[in-house]
């Protein structure tokens, strides 16, 4: 591509390029400490800028013609391109160098009132004939024009190529039908198989709204701030910005890959053009990030937010950045997990976590207005904080007190400003504060009882279930005052459910319409805390409480018959203790008593009644039978 004359060939020598066209060089230009020995002719019928200088001049006397472009767009390298193209040399112009050649002629003046078809009008034709029609010549156009970024803006060249991708990622890609190289010459960027360019409809793989998030990632923050901009007013989906401003970050942010959610599928590439990841000044690549984020909420951005958070924390940005990162997790607090509000404390705090990052984002969720979702199924319109995020975001604050209880260095008033953070309407139990205090309690054993009192004032007892409660009255590590506190509630509750319960059986035998209204005012009453199990656990108290008593008066009246029965055995036994009698009773004769008898003869017959009865039956006759038995 150049105009028909002499082909001259270029040699370069250190610093200095020479022109083989057989001629003494007339003219010397210094471009960035790179010198030229060329000639004037070719020079001025391309240049206009070059010829100007020629014309001031020629009132000096005739030699060598020094002289220095500076602030010259793309270097010595397209300046060679130029002094090609003027000397007639065939030049190629491609995707990677055609803004700067643009630039470069825009600068040298290269218009057709130097000669026609000359380098400005040439490269502008390839500009918006090739360029800007393929996404592929779009990226490597942009990654390649920041040396002229200046010069560009002027051209439109940067508007014009972020405003022709913006268009190509907001449609559909396979609507084109355009054979995109980048893809390979079987696959248009919709993923359908082409045959000689035609679209033949069939699939290789389902075409993916993520397909271009790789391909700008390969542009300077600069560029990728302003193509997002543009897609935004173009009106692209946020969930789309968002995803490409999520894999942007996470390309170039450290840190952030373990707040990525994995997604199935492989992301479509340029990289096979040997682009290279662009070096970037991370500051401000955050601040740059957090201005394009959307005003959305979802559960992966929610984590892709906490994430970016503790970055931003350790990359010290700007306060603003930081208050509006803090603020866009507050509004959607309710979808955060714990592993992600355990940001550590990067400052010289003594804590191992940042509680007082936590405690502003909670403060941003109860008082910034709610924000719809990305999922427009999901959208919920709101003006305040409805009961069910504020209890989910209760349940996760309980856990995540628990969790930074356990730091020994955490004093007891950020506990308690944590603690007191949300209101009492957003726990029906509290349960979750009093194991967060009871961990406290543990891992400072330190504390005075006014201090654990103080802190044991933010739980209502009769919020805490029956567990809790039986757990509480038998913790050492409470005041006495308070297991006292958590034991007269107990009984409160216990009867106050009961009689509930007592009066919905009364009113069983009242008018039907009567009775559902009251069973209905019972079962809520019944139904707060849980208290209809333990009801029912003491109606079964009761029925066997009953039973006991019915066995116990039977036992009684067992236990009066028995006594009667040993009080006649205790009598018969004191006619007993004589011998004689005992013997005269029973027809038997006594021994002469002997001095140097047995002394336990008297004391065997004593203690062993049965047996001489068994024997004195055993000796009479039948009708001695009538005799009576002991036992």
């Amino acid at each position: 591509m150049g105009p028909a004359g002499k082909i001259s060939s270029f040699h370069r020598e250190g610093n200095n390029w020479f022109c083989n066209a057989g001629l003494r060089s007339d003219i010397t230009i210094e471009v960035e400490g790179v010198f030229f020995h060329l000639h004037k002719f070719p020079l001025m019928s391309r240049c206009g800028k070059i010829a100007n200088m020629i014309e001031e001049s020629q009132n000096n006397e005739g030699g060598t013609l020094n002289a220095a472009l500076s602030e010259f767009p793309g270097g010595p390298d397209i300046f060679l391109v130029a002094a090609k193209f003027c000397y007639g040399v065939r030049v190629e112009l491609t995707s990677k160098n055609i803004v700067m050649v643009y630039c470069m002629a825009d600068y040298l003046e290269m218009t057709e009132e130097y000669g026609e078809e000359n380098l400005l009008a040439k490269s502008e034709g390839f500009f918006h004939k090739n360029t800007l029609h393929n996404w592929k010549d779009c990226i490597l156009a942009l990654q390649s024009s920041d040396p002229v970024i200046p010069r560009a803006e002027k051209l439109q060249i940067l508007s014009k190529c972020l405003s022709s991708l913006s268009m190509m990622a907001c449609t559909d890609p396979s609507l084109f039908g355009w054979p995109m190289m980048m893809y390979g010459s079987l696959q248009s960027p919709g993923g359908s198989i082409l045959w000689n360019g035609i679209n033949t409809g069939a699939r290789i793989r389902s075409s993916e709204s993520d397909w271009w998030f790789e391909d700008v990632s390969y542009l300077s923050v600069p560029l990728f701030e302003r193509l997002i901009q543009t897609m935004i007013a173009r009106g692209m989906r946020p969930e789309n910005l968002a995803g490409a401003i999520m894999y942007y970050a996470r390309k170039y942010l450290p840190g952030l890959g373990r707040w990525h959610s994995k997604q199935s599928g492989k992301t479509r590439t340029v990289a096979s053009f040997s682009l290279t990841p662009v070096a970037v000044d991370q500051r401000v690549l955050l601040e740059s990030i957090e201005r394009l984020l959307p005003e959305k909420k979802g559960k992966s951005f929610c984590r892709f937010l906490l994430g970016l958070l503790r970055v931003a924390m350790i990359l010290d940005v700007n306060e603003p950045c930081n208050d509006s990162l803090e603020r866009r997790v507050g509004m959607q607090l309710d979808l955060a997990t714990l592993d992600g509000l355990l940001i550590p404390s990067y400052s010289d705090s003594d804590t191992l976590y940042n509680t007082d990052c936590v405690e502003r984002i909670i403060r941003h969720f109860m008082s910034e207005p709610s924000i719809t979702s990305f999922s427009p199924s999901s959208f919920v319109q709101e003006t305040s904080p409805s009961s069910e995020p504020l209890k989910k975001v209760a349940k996760l604050i309980d856990s995540y007190i628990a969790e930074v209880a356990a730091d020994v260095n955490l004093k007891p008033e950020k506990l308690r400003s944590l603690l007191e953070a949300l209101p009492d309407s957003s726990r029906s139990l509290h349960d979750g504060l009093y194991r967060a205090l009871d961990i406290y309690f543990k891992e400072h054993p330190w504390l005075s009882e006014n201090e654990k009192e103080q802190l044991c004032n933010v739980i209502d007892y009769q919020k805490l279930s029956i567990d809790a409660c039986a757990h509480a009255s038998q913790n050492q590590r409470l005041p006495l005052r308070v297991i006292l506190q958590v034991l007269f509630f107990e009984q409160l509750q216990l009867r106050t459910a009961l009689a509930g319960y007592l009066h919905v059986l009364d009113n069983e035998g009242v008018p039907t319409g009567v009775a559902n209204a009251t069973s209905d005012m019972a079962g809520q009453i019944l139904q707060r805390d849980g208290w209809v199990t333990v009801v029912r656990e003491n109606q079964v108290l009761r029925v066997d409480i009953e039973r006991m008593r019915t066995r116990v008066g039977e036992l009684e009246q067992e236990f009066v018959r028995i006594k009667q029965e040993m009080q006649r055995v205790a009598k018969s036994h004191s006619s007993l203790i004589s011998p004689r009698l005992l013997a005269r009773r029973f027809g038997c004769k006594l021994l002469p008593r002997s001095q140097d008898a047995p002394t336990d003869t008297l004391e065997s017959v004593v203690r062993s009644p049965r047996v001489s009865i068994d024997q004195a039956h055993s000796s009479r006759p039948s009708r001695h039978r009538r005799s009576f038995s002991l036992f």
